[in-house]
């Protein structure tokens, strides 16, 4: 799997006061909060389209779940037809059937070992499922995500 990062953290442009911001702007599908993609899309099939041009902390959370989705599971958030996308692939399988959605790659442990690991993965999956909530104000913040992980850490150091 090969990393991108491009624009994440825009909101960072913003002023102290201000809580969003609006520019012309591509994403990536898949990536891009809900409430900044434009009510139509021209061409579902192509890899980016435009955008409302909403520009917020929110957005970036909302992406960087989606980031923590993409590399646990090592799938992309653009693989999956129909109705079924990545969030909801992996919310259906948590927590019982986290085996299924996880990267084998990232499970080494035999046993026991395993059991841990996966409820470590599993909740990592849970934050960046809450980073990836329809509404922005439903989301996660990032200071409490960032809290989160780090205890998910202390758990898997433990392991």
């Amino acid at each position: 799997m090969v990393a991108h990062l491009i624009d994440f953290g825009i909101s960072k442009l913003l002023g102290e006061d201000q809580g969003d911001l609006y520019t012309k702007t591509l994403a990536t599908l898949g990536y891009i909060a809900p409430e900044s993609v434009l009510p139509r899309l021209i061409n579902c099939l192509t890899i980016e389209y435009g955008l409302n041009g909403l520009v917020s902390t929110k957005c970036d959370v909302y992406s960087y779940g989606i980031m923590l989705l993409e590399t646990f599971t090592r799938r992309k958030p653009n693989e999956f037809e129909g109705d079924l996308s990545l969030k909801q692939w992996v919310s259906y399988s948590l927590p019982k059937e986290t085996m299924d959605v996880v990267d084998a790659n990232l499970v080494s442990a035999i046993g026991k070992g395993l059991q841990k690991e996966l409820h470590v993965v599993a909740s990592i999956l849970k934050v960046a499922l809450d980073c990836c909530a329809e509404s922005p104000a439903r989301r996660t913040n990032m200071k409490d995500v960032v809290a989160m992980l780090q205890k998910i850490k202390i758990q898997l150091l433990a392991c």
